[in-house]
């Protein structure tokens, strides 16, 4: 199993026996250099690809040949947008889950206690989604995610359980704040790139294309191109024969500690 302690492992045997070899044979520094390199890579891979799984599981989709698939969005509330997310959703009877950023709720509260009440699950993506959010000591991250719970708490007396790191990066101190906080990581199979693609059709495509059995979609609250084909997408899951379910109930994951 490819994970941070066993890639430790095997380059820590590397390089002993690059050493040996070099003290009995001699061997290019290169090699040194090379290794150092493969190293760097795939602890890049290990932070930035959230399904790798390198420094703590995280739930990206359900093995399943059910035709069902969950949908996610991130960043919000929006005051305009997330409103007009919830009535589509609502108009096509779908359940999503919502990764709200805590420093977004003062003066949204009302949007939040909407998605509530209608049925959605919301999950912690922080308090500040600070860019420098994974660089972060353990103990800052754990504060930042706290009091994300503390502000949601206020407003529909919740505590989210349910956690997807920002930008989807993971390192050994997220892993130490997600375990401390009994946070339960969920990330994605789809990611829209809604944030990215300003071609309404070739956002539309990519997602259709990625509609499979046990998918997790990702999109954004805050994109305004994800209003414009959002529409479409749900009635193409429909026509496809899906069901959209809830993220929680689809991965059989507690909401709410």
């Amino acid at each position: 199993m490819l994970n941070f302690r066993n890639a430790n492992i095997f380059f820590i045997c590397l390089l002993l026996a690059s050493i040996a070899c070099d003290v009995k044979y001699g061997i290019p520094a290169y090699t040194y250099v090379a290794l150092a390199l493969a190293y760097g890579l795939l602890l890049f891979y290990g932070c930035y690809y959230v399904g790798s799984n390198f420094f703590i599981p995280i739930v990206c989709s359900k093995k399943t040949d059910e035709k069902v698939i969950a949908i996610s969005f991130d960043d919000g509330p929006h005051p305009e947008n997330s409103p007009r997310i919830l009535q589509m959703l609502k108009s096509h009877n779908a359940e999503a889950a919502f990764f709200y950023i805590g420093n977004r709720i003062p003066g949204n509260e009302a949007v939040l206690t909407q998605t509530y009440n209608d049925g959605h699950v919301i999950g912690n993506h922080t308090f500040s989604h600070h860019f420098w959010f994974d660089l972060f000591s353990s103990e800052k991250m754990n504060a930042d995610m706290r009091t994300m719970d503390e502000t949601m708490i206020k407003v529909i007396g919740k505590k989210p359980k349910l956690f997807r790191p920002p930008y989807g990066v993971t390192n050994p101190n997220v892993k130490k704040a997600i375990i401390s906080g009994h946070y339960t990581p969920v990330g994605w199979s789809v990611r829209s790139l809604d944030t990215v693609i300003t071609d309404e059709k070739k956002l539309l495509n990519k997602v259709i294309k990625g509609i499979k059995p046990g998918a997790i979609f990702l999109f954004h609250d805050t994109s305004n191109i994800t209003l414009s084909i959002l529409p479409e997408f749900l009635n193409r899951v429909k026509s496809d024969g899906y069901k959209i379910i809830r993220l929680d109930k689809m991965l059989t994951l507690q909401p709410y500690a």
